[in-house]
């Protein structure tokens, strides 16, 4: 049997980029759309000789906005795909998109080529907040997409939420959370604004145009959140994430559990026979050195020291947390031998707790979770 890994892919076209974004995305490269796919599709084609010892176990199309491209790219990519890699029958394939980017026709033809889970980026229920964060789209388009999404087959969909917004009251961030699930996508996702480094919204915090959300109030949201989604029949599996039964996100899992996956595109990230690395993030560099050059920006070797810090710091992101059976499986030692002091600290912390053969974040860990993990860095 073989072992399975994951494939991320990345579009960098977006129709506008959010004021809180840091991800490699661009709004003004058109031009470039046909020579990256062009670039990206060698890129697809050159793994298909060592991703053929695996199994695909999932998919993901991230960005920048997959959906600002015409479906066709998509469609090409996804083709590509089933024909270069043995991918699982039921590998989960997910595409992230935005509201005032879809149609009817995109959402059938996303069907068609094989793609069964949608992402859409709502992030509030206001159009003022939606304006204020540099969104492209009103909630009425959002509710009209969603709509569109469910008409075209999708029974696996994500929203994507954001709290913590500046001026975002408690009442704006539970409107939110009520509205949409009472739509009940099958998985939410709900993170709390951290303002980065060169986007607008660092520029307006640093001139005093914008504040940053009191700690307090950050917090009575994500539980407000974490109660409300409780009671409509969510489960929070991960600290940022929701889902019904059985429809966690599959390729998020890769990550969390520390497992290898393959990136393809400007600035993608793989961990692949025990190597991280990343590919260049400029878009022209990027496309000219799939030609003429190496687009492998950067590489690290993880050894066995930094695998062990990782699949805890990872798994303990999960609210199942890790398995000291799993750990001793994998890496031949007793996760008490390798971080026994560590642990009993946060346990005594009130932090961590351990039950059956888990170790797991406590509702204190789950508001402190970068104490903990700083732990084992």
């Amino acid at each position: 049997m073989k072992d399975s890994i994951g494939l991320y892919i990345h579009i960098p076209f977006c129709k506008a980029k959010c004021y809180y974004c840091d991800f490699n995305s661009f709004s003004d490269k058109n031009e470039s759309i046909k020579p990256y796919f062009d670039a990206l599709k060698k890129e697809i084609a050159n793994y298909s000789a060592i991703a053929g010892e695996y199994e695909i176990s999932s998919v993901f199309i991230g960005g920048g906005t997959p959906s600002s491209v015409d479906a066709q790219y998509i469609y090409d990519i996804m083709k590509l795909c089933q024909n270069s890699y043995d991918l699982q029958k039921d590998a989960e394939i997910s595409l992230e998109t935005n509201p005032g980017t879809l149609s009817y026709d995109k959402l059938r033809t996303y069907r068609e080529c094989g793609i069964n889970r949608l992402s859409i980026g709502l992030q509030a229920w206001q159009n003022r907040l939606l304006r204020e964060i540099g969104r492209i789209h009103y909630v009425e388009e959002f509710i009209q997409n969603y709509e569109l999404a469910r008409k075209a087959g999708f029974t696996n969909i994500n929203t994507d939420l954001i709290f913590a917004l500046p001026g975002q009251t408690i009442d704006e961030w539970s409107h939110t959370v009520r509205n949409v699930s009472r739509l009940q996508p099958e998985h939410i996702s709900c993170y709390s604004l951290k303002i980065e480094e060169g986007t607008v919204l660092w520029e307006k915090y640093k001139n005093g145009e914008i504040k940053q959300t009191e700690d307090e109030l950050d917090r009575e949201m994500y539980y407000f959140a974490k109660n409300e989604l409780k009671e409509h029949g969510y489960h929070l599996y991960e600290i940022s994430n929701f889902s019904k039964q059985g429809y966690e996100c599959k390729h998020n899992l890769i990550y969390w559990k520390a497992k290898e996956y393959l990136g393809c595109g400007a600035g993608a990230h793989s961990y692949f026979n025990g190597i991280r690395y990343n590919n260049i993030y400029g878009l022209d560099d990027y496309i000219d050195n799939m030609y003429n050059g190496s687009i492998i920006e950067n590489e690290i070797a993880i050894d066995q020291n930094d695998r062990m810090a990782e699949f805890v710091i990872l798994g303990m992101r999960l609210t199942k947390g890790i398995s000291s059976i799993e750990f001793k499986k994998m890496f031949g030692i007793d996760i008490r031998e390798k971080f026994g002091q560590k642990f009993e600290e946060l346990i005594n912390k009130g932090l961590v707790k351990y039950e059956g053969d888990r170790f797991k974040l406590t509702d204190l860990g789950l508001d402190l979770a970068n104490m903990v993990f700083v732990e084992f860095i």
